[in-house]
């Protein structure tokens, strides 16, 4: 399996979660990024979020975003030589 397009942009979507709150969800609006648009509509199709535009983090979707988030925090720190 590789990384594709439409992958990434899920990932980056999962990454805008706020996991210290889960009272707090995102909304996508009309005017977004196609792809974003697009990545957030797949999300809700494979039950990771609440809404086609967004909404909340499902059980699924929150553990989706942890190891989203998680992995962009290894793969951004420091370089080592």
């Amino acid at each position: 399996m590789t990384y594709t397009p439409e992958l990434v942009a899920e990932l980056e979507m999962l990454t805008l979660f706020n996991l210290d709150n889960t009272l707090e969800g995102l909304k996508v609006h009309h005017d977004a990024a196609p792809d974003m648009i697009a990545a957030t509509g797949r999300l809700h199709a494979k039950g990771l979020t609440s809404q086609p535009d967004g909404g909340y983090l499902t059980s699924l979707g929150r553990d989706a975003a942890e190891h989203a988030q998680t992995l962009l925090t290894i793969l951004s720190g420091p370089r080592t030589a």
